[in-house]
């Protein structure tokens, strides 16, 4: 069985056992590449599906300072609050904690280096990669491409979950 088959069969057997239904947020959102390419811009289907990394400091996000969720810039699924985002000096958006069970990771062996990769539990957008060096309460930098991201200000509706 494949990952989509896998997703596919796991609401299915929820059902059938009579157990209730998970929220949206929790069902995976599964899209061909040929429909993420049609709903995404180039550079963010780029990263979110081909695991591309934009070039540091190039992310207005880098530089946000708001109050707010930044949420997966395919499906909408809220991933981090900017009360955990820090300036890392990376050049790329950095957070101390994800928001629960937002994320999922994955090891990455396309360096030399094994690195943890993560991308979004919902769509499996990637975002990026977790290092051990950031600030505390968890000494965890999770090192997020900002166009794998939208920022949404506080006071302002959060977009609906993406079908």
């Amino acid at each position: 069985m494949n990952r989509r088959q896998f997703a596919l069969f796991i609401p299915g057997l929820i059902v059938a056992a009579g157990l209730p239904r998970a929220s949206a947020a929790a069902m995976p959102l599964i899209k061909s590449h040929a429909q993420w390419k049609v709903l995404l811009p180039a550079d963010r289907y780029r990263v979110l599906f081909e695991e591309d990394t934009e070039r540091p400091f190039s992310s207005p996000l880098d530089a946000e300072k708001g109050d707010g969720t930044f949420v997966c810039a395919a499906c909408f699924l809220p991933l981090f609050a900017s009360a955990r985002k820090f300036d890392s000096g990376t050049g790329w958006p950095s957070f101390w904690d994800v928001l629960p069970s937002a994320v999922a990771t994955k090891v990455d062996h396309r360096l030399p280096m094994a690195r943890t990769e993560y991308h979004c539990v919902r769509c499996g957008g990637h975002q990026g990669h977790v290092f051990d060096d950031g600030p505390a309460p968890t000494h965890l930098r999770y090192c997020n491409n900002g166009l794998a991201l939208l920022f949404v200000p506080r006071g302002q509706a959060l977009p609906a979950l993406r079908t």
